[in-house]
This record gives C-alpha cells, structure tokens and sequence, in this order.
C-alpha cells in the first residue's frame, strides 16, 4: 500500500469511527480546507520575513496536517489517486512555465 493510500485508509477508519462522513460532504470539505488553510495563514500574520521564518514549527506542522486531512478526505470521496492528480499538475505547470521562461521569475505563465 502506498503511503498516501495509507494516509487515506487511516483518516477513514478515523473519520467512521466517530460517524463523521455525514459531514463530509463536497463543499464543507473545501470550506474546511479554506479555514485550516486560513489558520496556517494566521501564524504569519503581520510578521515580517524574519519573524514567519521563525514561526513555531509544530504549529506549522499542525495546521500544514489539518489542510492535509482535508485535503486527503476530498480527494478520497471523488476517487482521486492522490499521488496521480499531483504528478498530473506538475506536468501541466512544467507546460505553463518552462524553465527556459520562468526560472527565478515569479511572474504568472500567462504574462512570460
């Protein structure tokens, strides 16, 4: 079993023992995703560089994990090979940004 399969067995077994599923449907995942995604955001808040890179990093690792939970759980209900649709996007974003372009640029693909 690969270890994102794993990831996902586990939070499943989790998640139906507490009879959770019935919460989890499309759209509250997504906004759980936003809101897990938003706490992580918080710990920079008004931060310079220095003061964010210096951020506790078991707070990151908390709220980087719930965005993951989420995360996973949406791509478990639709069926989605985690490992998949992520090596898809890097295929797709090596078409948008060739190196030759965007190499230590950070402008958007439709602008280089």
């Amino acid at each position: 079993m690969s270890d994102f399969k794993e990831i996902s067995s586990e939070l499943v077994k989790f998640r139906d023992a507490r009879d959770w599923k019935q919460f989890h449907d499309t759209k509250n995942l997504a906004i759980a995703i936003g809101i897990e995604a938003a706490e992580l955001n918080e710990l920079f808040l008004w931060k310079t560089v220095e003061e964010a890179e210096a951020v506790d990093k078991d707070k990151i690792k908390e709220e980087l994990a719930d965005v993951f939970t989420f995360s996973f759980l949406l791509a478990e209900k639709h069926g989605f090979d985690v490992k998949e649709i992520v090596m898809e996007k890097i295929r797709k974003n090596d078409e948008k940004y060739p190196v030759s372009k965007s190499k230590g640029n950070a402008t958007k693909y439709t602008e280089l």
